[in-house]
């Protein structure tokens, strides 16, 4: 894959957030780790994602040196490079502020495994990690020790991060994590819901990850 093709890539990632309802105005960001050379795309600071253009896209090292592109890459630019620098199985990584997963990021709780959903995507509750500043490696440092093995993470106060094995796996992620988390809020409304039994959430989990969708 070349530059300008995961160029491509991490655009159409970051337009399908808002059109899935993930973000507003300029919030939010998707990233995506070439495998060749080790850099990093981003979407640039403060661009509304109807005015971004492909080639808009930042392309930095992994220590943050801009290699490719005119504007500054996203403020939680130094999140994600963490991230990649510590986890090499990561290939894309998502920030959102959904409104619902956020919610229980605002109160600090974990979004139990109380759907087969959450089981089959996430193979487990999706984790909050704890409060971080904004603007460094802090929040990098907290998804890596407290994520685990689920592609998702919520940050108490914050929003919400997703990684992968490729972009779209990473904005997928994203996706359902504000789907589940609606789910979640509105049966809290009517009750407390039964969590599934961790060894059926493994299987399903397994059997999602081996099974689902076609062979390649």
């Amino acid at each position: 894959m070349s530059i300008e093709q995961l160029r491509q890539q991490v655009y159409e990632g970051n337009r399908m957030l808002p059109d899935a309802g993930l973000v507003t105005w300029t919030s939010g960001n998707v990233s995506g780790r070439d495998p060749e050379t080790g850099y990093i795309v981003i979407k640039p600071s403060g661009v509304r994602y109807e005015a971004m253009r492909p080639e808009q896209m930042v392309v930095v090292d992994l220590d943050g040196r801009v290699m490719q592109g005119d504007l500054k890459p996203s403020v939680d630019a130094a999140t994600h490079l963490y991230v990649y620098r510590h986890r090499p199985d990561v290939m894309g990584m998502v920030h959102t502020h959904s409104t619902f997963a956020t919610a229980f990021a605002a109160v600090g709780k974990p979004i139990p495994v109380v759907l087969t959903a959450i089981a089959d995507e996430f193979g487990g509750p999706i984790p909050i990690g704890d409060y971080c500043q904004i603007g460094g490696e802090e929040i990098g440092r907290e998804l890596v020790r407290s994520i685990g093995t689920s592609r998702a993470i919520l940050i108490k106060n914050h929003g919400v991060f997703t990684i992968g094995p490729t972009v779209e796996a990473a904005v997928k992620a994203a996706v359902m994590v504000e789907d589940v988390a609606r789910t979640v809020y509105y049966a809290l409304q009517l009750g407390q819901p039964d969590e599934i039994p961790a060894d059926e959430v493994a299987r399903a989990h397994q059997v999602y990850m081996n099974d689902y969708g076609q062979s390649r």
